[in-house]
């Protein structure tokens, strides 16, 4: 299995490069988005990869973050939606779009991308629903994985020492998945604080909608 590559760009297409690695080329299949953020020809770049072999293909796929790589993953396993689909998918809404669209359920986020019709996008939100906070829990740009940048840690709230937080272990998790998708740890202790005070005893999946839907511009 290749997980990851890096080399030099030799050419660029719509929907893919040609990278070389010490003289062999690999032909990487990305997303809209993440073409968009990669160098021209002739410079160095690195993705994290997926190789899809069946009996008369290969395909290598690549992706800036891990998140991206899981969400694909994930994507693919819902009937219905190839590779094609997914990279549809999250090129029109990134990793984090896909993120929030599933955790609450909006498929007519999903629908959006470019071939989605509402029924795949329906099946998409139902089927990865409870897998949307796994996901948004991982770290995952490149450069953490090869140790290059270190990764922002976030505060956990602190309970006053007279009052319990009963699921004080959802808030933390829920608080996590918030950082990672790039919320202030200000305003995602406050989303997550009120979500937990209103739903006591919500689990972590529970807390993370309830906050999302807080967070979310008003009007």
């Amino acid at each position: 299995m290749i997980g990851k590559i890096t080399g030099r760009i030799d050419y660029r297409s719509i929907d893919h490069v040609l990278i070389d690695v010490r003289g062999v080329g690999y032909l990487v299949y990305c997303s809209e988005r993440t073409m968009a953020a990669l160098p021209g020809a002739g410079e160095v770049t690195a993705l994290f990869t997926d190789l899809v072999v069946r009996e008369d293909l290969m395909q290598l796929f690549g992706f800036q973050t891990l998140v991206e790589k899981e969400w694909h993953r994930l994507l693919t396993s819902v009937q219905g939606v190839g590779a094609k689909a997914s990279l549809a998918i999250l090129g029109t809404l990134g990793p984090d779009g896909v993120s929030r669209a599933i955790a609450l359920g909006d498929w007519n986020a999903v629908k959006a991308a470019k071939g989605i019709g509402p029924k795949i996008a329906q099946r998409v939100v139902l089927d990865l629903k409870d897998k949307a906070p796994s996901v948004m829990a991982m770290s995952g740009t490149l450069a953490e994985a090869q140790g290059e940048v270190e990764a922002e840690v976030l505060e956990p709230v602190v309970p006053q020492p007279s009052r319990a937080v009963p699921n004080a272990s959802a808030q933390s998790e829920a608080l996590s998945a918030l950082g990672n998708l790039g919320y202030g740890p200000g305003d995602a202790a406050g989303a997550v604080a009120q979500a937990a005070g209103e739903m006591e005893g919500a689990s972590t999946p529970d807390l993370i909608r309830a906050a999302l839907k807080l967070l979310a511009p008003k009007g």
